[in-house]
């Protein structure tokens, strides 16, 4: 979740301040890895899910701060846009409780929300992008009040200079402009967080990075934007170029994007920091009293305000995170790949395939980045958001492969073998990897179930493009609360 900031007009002199004190924390952070005990011994998982706010019809709702009010939840956060809400799910052990607990937990939680939503006339969608988002819908009044937005809005169009162009090529085709980063609040996802030791840290990112195209084709659940079939997780390309900071001469002089998959393989989470003060500038250059060297000196343990922040401001999509909880610095990768939805079944899933497999390939002899180019972790990005569950994925040993055929004989045994060594016993982890294989035999995930359903309404019952849309989406929402997972749900 990202930190609350106040509306400020920034200086050169703020950002030069701003630019010592990241080199400053850099170097407490360095010091802190040599010598710093980390928390680790106990570690724990986390949840955040973002969702899309609708009315009665399954139209945009434009209601997010009315909701928060009525929800009165610290949990519950403003996003982006006015149609965004998120939840931060209370950290955890992976096994406390099992499954079932966790779900509950997550599933009351949102019961409770759609609930006081309902009095104020709006309505919660776990899905990638909501379909039946216009344009229209993603204007400058759509922009959330937090200040933070408002300020990141102003300072990636400074850096810019000019409207963002969103273009899209895939079943359809898009291409429109906008004057505001607004549309990346179109991007709802599902974020996982692991907490790691620093001396594992590169590992656990690594295996996170190369098991992103697989995660994201057997979850894909974005298949439209603006009324046109474009990926199936059309929410990859879209976050990539709706909070891009560069002009066109900018990226052909290969200037780092924000949204970023990264360029190689780590071997310390300094490196990913350190890369951060290194290719991009602040977007929000606000300094912290506190001196993390004098803090260090005195024994304390520093809060890192100016890296944590800027952090903050790229876009990784496995983000490395540091805290400081209760005077106790831990370590964090945060798994950003995933559209949200369809159920809170599917979601927890999806977090069983992937805590099971990072831990799987950190323990095996030859890790799979050894034998894998970076380069190919990212091509498996992009093929599996363009193709969702029909994706063919490059893996070691196998070449390239249906990505369903890839998860059924490799990674599905890899996943489960993790989640037994994580301490998740067989009675909990075969339901939850379950529904991942079943996803595979069925070849459907949430975007297969949408195009095909919206193919149904268009096509066979010749209903208008919107209204189809609209229709599909309120099935949608009446199986999402079934909490069946997808892979279930009927076209009819």
């Amino acid at each position: 979740m990202g930190r609350d900031v106040p509306a400020l007009v920034f200086t050169r002199d703020d950002r030069r301040q701003f630019r010592s004190k990241m080199h400053a924390c850099l170097d407490a952070l360095a010091r802190m890895l040599r010598d710093a005990r980390f928390d680790f011994e106990r570690p724990q998982v986390g949840l955040e899910i973002e969702l899309n706010l609708v009315d009665g019809a399954a139209e945009p709702a434009m209601r997010s701060t009315d909701v928060l009010q009525a929800i009165a939840d610290p949990a519950w956060a403003s996003e982006l846009g006015r149609f965004n809400l998120e939840i931060n799910i209370e950290p955890r052990r992976l096994t406390a409780g099992g499954p079932d607990s966790w779900e509950r937990e997550i599933r009351d939680a949102l019961n409770h929300a759609e609930a006081k939503a309902a009095e104020v006339g709006a309505h919660l969608v776990m899905i990638g992008i909501l379909p039946t988002l216009d344009l229209a819908d993603v204007g400058p009044e759509s922009l959330s009040e937090n200040p933070r937005y408002v300020l990141l809005n102003e300072q990636i169009f400074a850096a810019r200079g000019e409207d963002l162009l969103i273009s899209v090529d895939g079943v359809e085709r898009l291409r429109t402009y906008a004057e505001t980063i607004t549309p990346e609040a179109a991007c709802t996802s599902t974020q996982f967080h692991l907490q790691v030791s620093p001396d594992e840290f590169a590992d656990y990112w690594n295996a996170a990075q190369a098991i992103a195209g697989v995660q994201v084709a057997l979850a894909a659940n974005s298949p439209f934007l603006f009324a046109k079939e474009l990926w199936r997780e059309t929410r990859i390309p879209l976050f990539e170029q709706a909070t891009d900071t560069r002009p066109d001469e900018m990226k052909v002089q290969g200037v780092r994007p924000r949204v970023w998959f990264g360029e190689r393989w780590i071997t310390s989470v300094f490196d990913l920091f350190e890369e951060n003060a290194r290719y991009f500038p602040a977007l929000l250059p606000l300094c912290d009293p506190e001196d993390p060297k004098e803090t260090l000196d005195n024994g304390g343990i520093p809060g890192l305000a100016e890296l944590t922040l800027h952090n903050g401001t790229v876009y990784r999509w496995n983000r490395p995170v540091y805290a400081v909880v209760d005077g106790v610095p831990h370590l964090r990768v945060e798994n950003r790949v995933l559209p949200a939805g369809p159920t809170v079944a599917d979601v927890l899933s999806n977090g069983a395939l992937y805590y099971g497999l990072v831990r799987a390939l950190v323990d095996e002899d030859r890790p799979v980045w050894t034998r894998m180019s970076f380069s190919a972790a990212e091509d498996n990005l992009h093929a599996a958001a363009r193709h969702g569950i029909d994706a063919h994925l490059y893996w070691p040993g196998t070449g390239e492969v249906p990505v369903t055929e890839l998860v059924l004989r490799r990674l599905l045994p890899l996943a489960e073998r993790g989640l037994e060594r994580l301490g998740m016993d067989a009675a909990w982890r075969e339901p939850l990897l379950g529904i991942i294989e079943q996803r595979c035999v069925t070849g459907r995930n949430g975007a297969s179930w949408q195009s095909e359903m919206f193919h149904h309404f268009h096509d066979i019952h010749h209903l208008n493009r919107h209204e189809a849309l609209r229709r599909m989406t309120q099935q949608y929402i009446d199986f999402m609360h079934l909490n069946a997972p997808v892979h279930t749900w009927p076209v009819e």
